[in-house]
C-alpha cells in the first residue's frame, strides 16, 4: 500500500474503521472486476479518498454497498464493501497515476528497471494501465487526459526548475490533477454545486502529496543523486512546513463549503489524518498508545507509575514480582502462518501478540499521534459533526 493518508485504527474507532475498510476493499475489488487480478497492486490509501468523497455527498438511498466474499487480506472473512461510480473513479485515477509513476521510474532507470528486459515489460504494463484507466474514467464521465497532461507537464517543469524556482510552480501539475478528480466526485454524487470547493480541496491535497513525498524522500534522493524538488529549488524545510500547514488550513476551509450527506469519515481523513501525515513527514509527532506522546513517556512521568499492589514488599531484599503468564511458544511454521495472517489483515499496525511467544508487541505504526476515537461521537456540525471536547480538532467546530 502507498499514500500519505494512512490512518491508525485506534484513532478511527470501530465505526469509521469499518467504513474506511469498506472503501479500501471497494477500490481493490473495482480494480479486479474491471481490469483483472494484477491491477489490484495499484490499490492505494489516497485513491480511496475519491470513493469516500463520492459517498459522503450521495443520497443514502442509493446502493453504495455490497457484500463481498472471503478474502485473505481480511482474514478470510466477508465484508460490506463500497461499490458504484465512486469506487470506479478511484480505480481509474489510481491506474493512470500508477502508469505514470512506472514510466517515470523506467525513465530514471531505478533499480531493476535499469535492465532493458525489465524496463520493456514495465513499459507494457504502464501502457495497459493507462488505457484501462482511460476506459474506466470514460465510463464514469471523467476525462483522464487531464491526469496524463499533468504528468507530462511535470517532467518539463522539473527539467527547467532550479534554485529560486518557486516550489509551488513544481507542485502545480499534481494540484491540477487532484483538483479535477476531487471535483468530479460532486458530479457523480449529483451535487454539482460542490465541484468548486472540492476542486480547491483537491488542489491543496495535491500540493500536500507532492510536498510530503519530497520531504520524506529528501535524504534518500540526496544519497542516490536523484532529483528532489526541495533540493532543486533550494527550499528549506521550514518553508516547506509553512506551505504544508497553509494547505491543511485551506482544505478545512474548503470542506466547510461542501454540502455533505455524511461528512464524518471525509473530515477525519482530510483534516485530522492529513494533519497527522504532515506531522509524521516532518517528524513532529509520536503515537500515544505506542509509548510516547509529544516526548512524554506514556504512563510514566506524566501520569506516575502504573498502579500495583500498595502492600507488596519493596526494597533491595524484596522478591521480584512474578512474571505474567506467557503463551506456549509456537513452532517455526505455525508462527510464520500466524505472522502472515497478522500482516495480511493489517493487525500489525499497532499493538499485537508475537506470533511465536505470545508476548504483547509494539506495532509498526509508531507515529500516529492521539489514538482517540475523535469524531466518533459527533453529530450535526457543519464541518465535522461537532467534535467532542479534547479531541484536538482545531477546525473551529
Amino acid at each position: 500500500m502507498f499514500g500519505i493518508v494512512r490512518p491508525c485504527r485506534h484513532r478511527l474507532g470501530e465505526s469509521l474503521k469499518t467504513q474506511w475498510m469498506a472503501h479500501l476493499c471497494g477500490l481493490c475489488l473495482a480494480l479486479r472486476g474491471d481490469h483483472g487480478q494484477f491491477a489490484r497492486v495499484v490499490t492505494n490509501y489516497d485513491g480511496l479518498l475519491i470513493s469516500v468523497l463520492t459517498e459522503a455527498q450521495a443520497d443514502r438511498a442509493g446502493a453504495w454497498r455490497r457484500t463481498a466474499g472471503p478474502c485473505p487480506l481480511r482474514g478470510m472473512r466477508g465484508a460490506s464493501v463500497a461499490q458504484g461510480e465512486g469506487a470506479r473513479l478511484a480505480a481509474a485515477v489510481s491506474l493512470v497515476l500508477a502508469s505514470a509513476k512506472v514510466r517515470d521510474h523506467v525513465a530514471d532507470g531505478d533499480g531493476l528497471l535499469a535492465r532493458r528486459p525489465v524496463a520493456l515489460a514495465a513499459r507494457r504494463v504502464a501502457a495497459n494501465w493507462g488505457r484501462a484507466g482511460a476506459r474506466t474514467g470514460s465510463a464514469v464521465g471523467f476525462d483522464t487526459a487531464v491526469l496524463v497532461d499533468a504528468v507530462e507537464r511535470q517532467t518539463g517543469i522539473e527539467a527547467l526548475a532550479g534554485p529560486g524556482t518557486p516550489l509551488l510552480t513544481v507542485t502545480e501539475p499534481t494540484e491540477t490533477a487532484t483538483a479535477a478528480a476531487f471535483a468530479h466526485t460532486a458530479v457523480l454524487a449529483g451535487r454539482p454545486g460542490n465541484a468548486e470547493p472540492l476542486a480547491e480541496a483537491g488542489r491543496l491535497f495535491g500540493r500536500l502529496a507532492h510536498l510530503l513525498d519530497a520531504v520524506e524522500d529528501r535524504e534518500a534522493d540526496a544519497a542516490a543523486g536523484a532529483w528532489n524538488p526541495l533540493t532543486a529549488t533550494g527550499t528549506p524545510l521550514p518553508e516547506a512546513r509553512r506551505l504544508a500547514d497553509d494547505a491543511l488550513h485551506g482544505i478545512r476551509l474548503a470542506l466547510r463549503e461542501v454540502d455533505f450527506t455524511d461528512a464524518k469519515l471525509a473530515h477525519v481523513l482530510l483534516a485530522h489524518e492529513l494533519r497527522n501525515s504532515v506531522d509524521r513527514a516532518f517528524g513532529t509527532s509520536a503515537c500515544s498508545h505506542g509509548g510516547s506522546h509529544a516526548g512524554v513517556p506514556h504512563g510514566g512521568e506524566l501520569y506516575g507509575p502504573p498502579p500495583g499492589n500498595p502492600y507488596a514488599p519493596s526494597g533491595p531484599g524484596a522478591p521480584p514480582p512474578p512474571e505474567p503468564p506467557r503463551r506456549d511458544r509456537r513452532g517455526l511454521l505455525a508462527g510464520c502462518a500466524v505472522w502472515m495472517g497478522l500482516a495480511c489483515t493489517c493487525q500489525m499496525c499497532c499493538e499485537y501478540d508475537d506470533p511465536w511467544t505470545g508476548e504483547r508487541k509494539e506495532g509498526l505504526c509508531q507515529r500516529c499521534d492521539d489514538c482517540s476515537d475523535c469524531c466518533d461521537c459527533c453529530d450535526g456540525c457543519d464541518c465535522c459533526g461537532n467534535c467532542c471536547d479534547g479531541c484536538g480538532c482545531d477546525c473551529s467546530c
